[in-house]
């Protein structure tokens, strides 16, 4: 009989705050989360200083971010900062095949809440429960709604100054029920970005506190080398790092262990053992060979950091440029807002004068929120054509630029290919120093 009761208990799990600290020192590269999560804190210490003037402290944080990149760090970072107690509770731990049971372990998770306030209940991965209702394939209100249904019921039901404040995670926010997300629920929608070069080299700087580095070390160039890696990115590169130092009998960590860690991250491991024929390697090296050298000749290009034959993963040779700044799509999001408006004034709200106030096109439920079953076409077969000739365009002329470059500088491809066969891996000041001693060459025959 105990058992059956216990099936109905939250599977939550309370960290205290003595034990496994962490602060904000441990959390680097989200400096703005951190900063927004700041007046929770002073509100779980002091909460007066805020309920004297009427002010009322938000009940939920909803964190929005990629995989990776340190949601469930920074909340457990809060409990920490707080010095309160944390609860830890999966979205998926709810769902349960019996009826009832997600409902009872949501009511159970903050009865626990407020038994230990103030406190801090942490929901990873909320889209498992707080999805769109009515977006699934089954009947309507199924086990997972009546849950959701409780969740907010609950967040409801309690009030702020009770202390107990509900931090979720998601890397969907697209597909929560829009009542989750009111004002008295998760009031604050919290961005924690992929770190741009500073915080990568910020979340370095944490990961190799606890590491013996060389002095010679400069993690400000392997955090320009990872562009696009998230906090937990970094943590593996630098793990890894660490074992190829220790399987080496090193003392310390060098920039060869990191280079070669980053390598095996972003690349995959190396095949030494593949024996590759002559024809092939001399193949890869003129393939590798030509990107370095049409990188080289574009203006503005990013400049090439490393170019090698050593077969990767399924490739067989790799030429990687670095970036010096920090790229940015930043109107695409514009782009898309205004296409979709423009769709509704024509297709939905009759604001065309030429096609007049009809309604085009029928409105498609998603099956599951964000996943659709096809992929519509809303645009006509003369756009489509129009679209391939533009693709098309883009290509070859970039292709024909490319074949161009290499034409006009056959020589240099020649000793660039000839060199990674001996060498098998060039960096970009002997990519320069190659395209430099040709073209002193050519100088002085002229002079000659």
């Amino acid at each position: 009989g105990g058992k059956a009761l216990a099936f109905g208990k939250s599977k939550a799990r309370m960290v205290n705050a003595k034990e496994n600290k962490v602060t904000f020192q441990d959390v680097a590269g989200i400096e703005e989360a951190k900063v927004e999560l700041q007046e929770i804190i002073d509100f779980l210490k002091d909460p007066k200083k805020f309920t004297k003037l009427g002010g009322r402290i938000p009940k939920g944080v909803l964190l929005v971010g990629q995989p990776g990149t340190g949601k469930t760090l920074l909340a457990r970072a809060i409990a920490g900062e707080a010095d309160v107690p944390f609860f830890s509770i999966s979205g998926s731990d709810f769902v349960e095949m019996f009826v009832g049971v997600g409902a009872s372990r949501v009511r159970d998770l903050f009865t626990q809440g407020k038994k230990n306030a103030p406190c801090i209940i942490f929901i990873d991965e909320i889209d498992a429960v707080g999805r769109h209702r009515g977006a699934g394939l089954g009947g309507g209100h199924d086990e997972r709604e009546q849950t959701l249904n409780q969740l907010l019921v609950e967040m409801d039901g309690f009030e702020s100054n009770e202390g107990v404040i509900i931090v979720a995670a998601t890397n969907r926010p697209d597909v929560l029920d829009p009542a989750l997300l009111r004002p008295g629920r998760f009031d604050r929608q919290i961005v924690v970005a992929i770190p741009d070069v500073k915080g990568r080299e910020a979340i370095l700087g944490v990961h190799t506190r606890k590491t013996v580095l060389s002095r010679l070390v400069d993690l400000s160039i392997v955090a320009r080398g990872t562009p696009g890696f998230s906090g937990a990115d970094l943590a593996n590169l630098v793990n890894e790092a660490a074992l190829l130092a220790a399987r080496k009998n090193k003392k310390e960590i060098e920039n060869s262990d990191l280079e070669e860690a980053k390598d095996k991250v972003l690349m995959g491991v190396e095949r030494k053992s593949m024996i590759i024929p002559y024809q092939e390697r001399r193949n890869a090296a003129y393939h590798e060979g030509g990107h370095a050298l049409v990188a080289k000749m574009i203006p503005n290009s990013d400049p090439i950091h490393k170019v090698t034959i050593i077969p990767r993963g399924r490739a067989l040779g790799i030429t990687q440029q670095l970036p010096i700044d920090e790229r940015h799509t930043y109107s695409g999001n514009d782009i898309e807002r205004a296409t979709e408006i423009a769709r509704k004034m024509v297709c939905e709200w009759g604001m065309s004068d030429k096609l007049g106030p009809l309604n085009f096109g029928k409105k498609e439920e998603h099956i599951f929120l964000g996943k659709e079953i096809g992929r519509q076409r809303d645009f006509s077969e003369e756009t489509a054509q129009d679209i391939d000739a533009e693709l098309r365009r883009m290509v070859t002329g970039c292709f024909d630029r490319a074949r161009g470059i290499l034409k006009e500088n056959i020589d240099i491809l020649h000793t660039i290919a000839n060199t990674l066969l001996e060498k098998e891996v060039l960096d970009g000041q002997e990519i320069d120093k190659i395209i430099e001693e040709y073209r002193n060459g050519l100088e002085a025959a002229v002079r000659g």
